[in-house]
């Protein structure tokens, strides 16, 4: 396993800058995710890492070996695929040893190796099969053990489930993940399915326009986005424009005023230095409201509740899916709806006329950049 180090990386396309002084690193043995809107830049980057492009600025080290300008084949990555790229007119384990044969490795050696990438993958049975007779993803699986079996230093994943289905989805990405620990490979992996990358990432990156604007492990990012491209990007959100008020003595923790009322809130970001009276945006997941009948709210914290009705909903079994209509006091009528995730159901039945309080953790309330 290696460490994977960017260095002021930059790459423009004629008058198009796709990467913008991009700095990272990628610790040895860690599943790393690449995320951001189309567009952003991720594959880009990728392809910069498997030497199909060359940096105009900047470096890229695998450990302390400077392979910018190192062609593909002698970096020593394995890549996977979106389109998989097998030969059709060869068998399973004929793809497999591909890259084998091209780096005229001894046939012994490549019979056993290719046995036990195929074994590592559970494809053994059909290692005499041709790939049309496969299905997705036993295809996907064929993918990976041709990308394992030539012990790469990096694995290298351009959006590898995005042709499978739902079911296949899931199931493959806890695989990718046994076999890239068990292999102890550093490996690399662009997608733009958020629940791949929270589910089975190590750390992850989000880039927008070329530029990186947040590293940390699925939990940092998912509670504690420094954006509002983040917050928008990564799960759902409610946006609630403000003001700041003042900090809370000894914390991370400002009061926000909005049209709907006062908020109290987590500043994540500790290099913002923040000051009273600026324009800041709160981000509220739907899942983060507790909702209770407003006629049983007697001795429950006030901070951060909202009162109001609930308007559509949506059941889908374990959790119910509602547009919260608040209230505002002294104000015309109701603001914007909120989106409220509830887990287990209880309001499904409530009628437009019942009075409902929703109320959010001061940590789950993010104070971000307007």
């Amino acid at each position: 396993m290696i460490a994977v180090t960017i260095r002021d990386l930059s790459k423009s396309f004629g008058d198009h800058l796709v990467l913008d002084h991009i700095d990272l690193r990628i610790e040895p043995g860690e599943l790393f995710f690449l995320l951001g809107p189309s567009g952003c830049g991720k594959t880009t980057l990728l392809r910069h890492l498997a030497g199909f492009y060359y940096p105009d600025h900047g470096q890229i080290l695998f450990d302390d070996q400077d392979v910018s300008r190192v062609p593909p084949y002698k970096r020593g990555t394995g890549m996977m695929f979106q389109s998989y790229a097998l030969w059709p007119h060869l068998t399973v384990a004929g793809n497999v040893a591909f890259g084998l044969e091209e780096r005229k490795t001894p046939r012994a050696e490549i019979r056993k190796r290719v046995d036990e990438a195929l074994a590592s993958v559970g494809m053994t049975s059909f290692a005499d099969r041709k790939i049309n007779q496969l299905s997705g993803g036993q295809q996907q699986r064929v993918a990976l053990a041709r990308a394992l079996v030539i012990r790469p230093r990096c694995l290298l994943l351009d959006e590898p489930l995005s042709n499978l289905d739902a079911k296949m989805r899931l199931q493959m990405r806890g695989e990718i993940r046994r076999v890239c620990k068990e292999f102890g490979l550093t490996a690399i992996y662009v997608t733009h399915d958020q629940k791949e990358a929270l589910s089975i990432a190590d750390r992850l990156a989000i880039l927008d326009k070329g530029h990186l604007v947040q590293v940390g492990t699925p939990r940092d990012i998912y509670r504690h986005p420094r954006t509002k491209v983040v917050a928008d990007f990564i799960g759902e959100s409610n946006f609630i424009e403000g003001r700041a008020l003042e900090p809370i003595e000894n914390s991370e923790h400002w009061r926000v005023s909005t049209a709907l009322g006062e908020f109290t809130g987590l500043k994540p970001d500790a290099n913002w230095d923040l000051h009273v009276g600026e324009p800041v945006v709160l981000s509220i997941r739907p899942e983060s409201w507790k909702l209770r009948e407003a006629a049983r709210t007697d001795g429950v914290a006030t901070v951060n509740v909202l009162r109001g009705r609930i308007g559509r909903s949506i059941y889908l079994g374990e959790v119910a899916e509602y547009d919260f209509q608040p209230r505002v006091e002294g104000g015309d009528g109701d603001a914007a709806a909120l989106k409220i995730y509830e887990l287990n159901p209880r309001f499904m039945e409530v009628t437009d006329n019942t009075e409902i309080t929703a109320r959010a953790a001061p940590d789950d309330v993010v104070v971000l950049h307007p």
